[in-house]
């Protein structure tokens, strides 16, 4: 028996002893997605997470995923595999900066992508997704203005299908964010067979190229409705494993090789196992956060 599996047959012991479900993100490494019990987007992770009978989850992502578990599942144990994983783009802004945008721009609704911390989503109006940022853009019916945190990319992209004004911070994702239009042309070239499928996170001038822009749970939709042979996918490439895997008889590129989030793969079968033995490291989200956070969420899921 290989180190692998030796730590699976020790992952799935642990699992059902401590009555966990293990959550995982499209981005995860392969062999991390192949023994969770769930892979999906963070949010739509969370909220499954709601509907087990689990008392531990284990949340194999980043930071920010994880807190999302905790504000929506505050009578479960939530533990974060490898503490270190954490997100560029929700550093980018914090809850003091919030405060400061709401003084700037007095009455205006601020709207923030769930890739954020606890404390961001506490200071916020609404929450929203990159599936669903239109929609929530569009709910506020009355509003002429709205301020979009923290992705600048998402808020031009929303910005492309509403009348309303969209002010943005300027954070961005690091792996979308580079993602250059020559890169993808070049990529075509390759491809030319293949459709581009673009994530909203990257820069206006790169989904002008795309043929589909979507969230990492929409291309996995798109790609198994399609009757398309070959796609060029534009996010990180984690998400290449459960395409390839739910569509044998499909092709898969990677528009760039370098679309890897470190942080993503930090997640291994060891930090698995050792997060179920010790139920740590734990991510608790102070109370008086969680339940405005909560607000900001439940907004959300309620358009």
């Amino acid at each position: 028996m290989s180190s692998d599996e030796r730590l699976i047959a020790e992952i799935a012991a642990l699992r059902k002893e401590r009555n966990a479900v293990i959550l995982a993100h499209n981005y995860q490494p392969g062999i991390i997605q192949d023994i969770a019990d769930l892979t999906s987007d963070s949010l739509e992770l969370s909220r499954k997470a709601r509907e087990t009978n689990a008392d531990v989850i284990v949340f194999c992502g980043v930071h920010f995923m994880a807190e999302t578990a905790a504000i929506l599942n505050p009578d479960k144990v939530v533990v974060l595999p490898n503490a270190s994983a954490g997100c560029a783009m929700a550093d980018m802004i914090t809850a003091r900066d919030v405060v400061r945008i709401r003084e700037d721009y007095p009455g205006v609704p601020i709207v923030t992508y769930v890739n954020s911390t606890a404390e961001v989503k506490a200071e916020s109006t609404v929450c929203c997704t990159s599936a669903n940022v239109n929609r929530v853009v569009a709910s506020f019916k009355e509003e002429p203005a709205l301020y979009l945190i923290p992705d600048q990319n998402l808020a031009l992209y929303a910005a492309r299908h509403t009348d309303k004004t969209i002010h943005y911070w300027k954070g961005y994702c690091p792996i979308h964010h580079r993602l250059t239009a020559e890169t993808v042309r070049r990529a075509r070239d390759a491809h030319p067979d293949a459709l581009f499928v673009a994530h909203p996170e990257c820069r206006p001038e790169v989904l002008d190229l795309a043929d589909v822009v979507t969230s990492t749970s929409g291309m996995l939709r798109f790609a198994k409705a399609s009757s398309h042979r070959s796609f060029l996918i534009g996010t990180e490439t984690g998400i290449l494993h459960a395409l390839r895997r739910d569509n044998p008889d499909k092709v898969f590129y990677p528009v760039s090789t370098e679309m890897v989030c470190p942080d993503m793969k930090k997640t291994t079968l060891a930090d698995i196992a050792r997060s179920l033995e010790t139920l740590t490291p734990r991510v608790h989200v102070p109370e008086e956060i969680r339940l405005k956070a909560l607000r900001a969420v439940e907004r959300m899921l309620q358009i």
